[in-house]
């Protein structure tokens, strides 16, 4: 080869490399990670024959169905500044939605409308209380069986909704205790949980004209939750259950004596989180049990080979199945992986075929976006905590400046998968640490129930041990360790400063709890037969007053000595903002850098892009400011 040759191909490689580079270090402009959806909440009719979904058209979300085979969709809604909350096909010719009217109060009336925008009627107005369906399915084809609880704000009551005349009747009224209603697959009303506020009782009865009576009681630390009943034994139920174990198992569990009949499928290290129930086989598909994501243990080989082919379809993504008519034979499945927010399609399985629907961000590239990795430490007392490490793209991996970013709470935790936040953050040149400490979903009730009254505590001791991990495995830079949460996610990072100032360079709180006795007063009146549970996670405000007031951070504004930003919902119910206000007052008062951001409504949810964009902005110039820098 010659010369010239040699050096034109070093100069087309370090071109690529260069290239490749620049590539990894983009910047998206920050409305691409946080865009809100065109189309969502896609269904499909019983039949198969038609699809659903809700449009954004400017500031207007609308619905749509759409004719499979011809794509021709027509618009069937057309409100004005009001969201539809919910919507089901009822059958195959016709949509029931909730408008909604309050939304912060969680408000909405209930319309039905046939498939082509006709004959629309209203079948509640105005109602005082919140309605929640509680069996989609038409019974005798007229009815649907709704909760609400408009009778008394304080529970929810049991009523048949007739979608035909929109007269509501009582099925079941609430004595006052319970918690939960359960129907067969016939949609008759069946199992109840009631709750003392620590203990929860299932309640059984043989049919509807029969009473209701106690089967078991547990503490509220133990899972039992009902799947579906079994075919053919209306006594039996399959139930997610952590009864006299640590990781919850599916069993199956006679109703009439109170007992646990066999393990469908358990395991002593895998902590099972839900399982699919097919009314059309009847017969359990499968078990979703979480390690470092999200997996499927196959009941039903038909299911296994099922997924398989569309893995096969979609190689390198994760699938989900989201919705499919009544002959299990058209799909609506959901992809997406820790870089691409994915996709939605329909899958024809006679066919194997798919057609793509929408893209759930288009904006997103996947190529510069970021790996989501799983990592895990021990605590100070020995304690395996897991979580998630995303590095920014670039080559660097030790040495970087660091945002944590702890998960909102309570019994909540981080998965594998794509989020904004992460992505958004890490594009930004941050190490981004996502910490599942105690107190987190997910790794059996002894490591949920670690974290209760430990907020502020050892909670927090595993965010610190986790920095610590971090700086010692030289991936962060000490100097550059910011921390920033949304929710019970910003009360952790508000506490991380507290109980660590040295630790943390800056933090970052959006709605984040600042007083636990604001919380725990704001608990709304249909969750009051769980507060006795509340106080059993956070702590009594009778009597652990002290310790309470010791881990809010409203009360120990003289422990903050770095940057803070402070952004809140003034229409968030969980918070005081005259209490957010005076916090920020009082850090100011000792010379805090402080950047407060008031928004109207949750920045990470609605179609307010405008909101969305100003909160992010104003995030990113506070870490730029603060962790940039060395």
């Amino acid at each position: 080869m010659s010369n010239l040759k040699k050096y034109i191909l070093l100069v087309l490689a370090v071109f690529a490399i260069d290239c490749q580079q620049r590539q990894e270090m983009e910047k998206l402009p920050v409305d691409a990670f946080f865009k809100a959806q065109d189309r969502t909440s896609y269904r499909i009719s019983p039949d198969g024959l038609n699809l659903a979904y809700l449009k954004l058209e400017n500031r207007n979300q609308n619905l749509y169905v759409e004719d499979i085979q011809t794509g021709k969709a027509r618009k069937i809604t057309n409100l004005k500044d009001r969201d539809i909350g919910f919507y089901f096909w009822v059958d195959q010719d016709e949509l029931i939605y909730f408008k909604q009217t309050d939304p912060l109060k969680k408000l909405s009336d209930i319309f039905i409308v046939n498939k082509d925008g006709k004959d629309t009627r209203q079948l509640t107005s105005n109602e005082r209380g919140q309605i929640k369906v509680l069996e989609d399915q038409l019974i005798d084809d007229q009815y649907i069986l709704i909760s609400s609880n408009k009778r008394d704000s304080t529970v929810f009551d049991v009523y048949r909704l007739n979608v035909r005349s929109g007269t509501m009747e009582m099925a079941a009224q609430n004595p006052g205790n319970i918690t939960s209603w359960t129907t067969d697959a016939e949609g008759k009303l069946r199992l109840a949980t009631s709750s003392d506020g620590i203990n929860e009782t299932l309640l059984y009865r043989e049919s509807e004209q029969s009473s209701f009576k106690p089967v078991i009681t547990n503490n509220f630390k133990t899972a039992f939750r009902p799947v579906a009943f079994a075919f053919g034994s209306p006594h039996v139920v399959y139930a997610i259950s952590s009864i006299n174990r640590d990781k919850s198992a599916l069993v199956e569990f006679d109703c009439r004596t109170g007992k646990e009949i066999r393990q469908v499928f358990a395991s002593d290290t895998l902590n099972i989180t839900d399982a699919q129930y097919s009314r059309k086989k009847r017969k359990i598909a499968f078990v979703v049990y979480q390690t470092w994501k999200k997996e499927k243990h196959y009941l039903d080989d038909s299911v296994k080979a099922l997924y398989q082919k569309l893995d096969k379809l979609l190689p390198g993504t994760e699938t989900r199945i989201i919705d499919r008519d009544e002959a299990e034979s058209v799909y609506i499945v959901r992809t997406f992986t820790d870089r691409n927010p994915g996709a939605y399609y329909l899958y024809f399985e006679n066919a194997n075929k798919l057609r793509k629907l929408s893209d759930f961000n288009p904006a997103i590239r996947e190529a510069i976006m970021c790996d989501m990795k799983p990592v895990s430490f021990l605590a100070r007392d020995g304690m395996k905590i897991n979580g998630y490490l995303t590095l920014p793209s670039g080559g660097a991996s030790q040495n970087l400046p660091v945002v944590v970013l702890p998960h909102d709470g309570p019994v909540r935790r981080d998965l594998w998968g794509y989020d904004p936040e992460v992505q958004f953050l890490a594009n930004r040149g941050y190490a981004v640490f996502q910490i599942n400490y105690r107190g987190s979903s997910g790794y059996g009730k002894e490591f949920m129930s670690a974290g209760f009254k430990e907020w502020g505590g050892k909670v927090q001791n595993d965010v610190t041990d986790g920095v610590n991990w971090l700086i010692d495995q030289k991936i962060a830079d000490p100097r550059r360790v910011g921390i920033y949460g949304t929710g019970f996610g910003g009360y952790i990072a508000l506490s991380a400063v507290c109980s660590e100032p040295e630790l943390f360079t800056c933090a970052a709180s959006n709605s984040g709890v600042i007083n636990l006795f604001t919380f725990l007063k704001s608990i709304p009146p249909y969750l009051k037969p769980n507060l006795q549970m509340f106080y059993e996670v956070f702590g009594n405000p009778l009597t652990d007053v002290d310790k309470m007031r010791h881990t809010s951070p409203l009360f120990q504004t003289e422990r903050i000595n770095i940057p803070v930003f402070i952004a809140q919902d003034v229409k968030d119910p969980n918070n005081n903002t005259s209490e957010t206000v005076q916090f920020v007052r009082n850090l100011q008062k000792r010379k805090v850098s402080v950047t407060y951001l008031e928004n109207e409504g949750n920045v990470h949810h609605g179609k307010d892009d405008t909101n969305r964009q100003r909160y992010y902005h104003a995030l990113e110039q506070f870490l730029e400011v603060n962790l940039k820098k060395k």
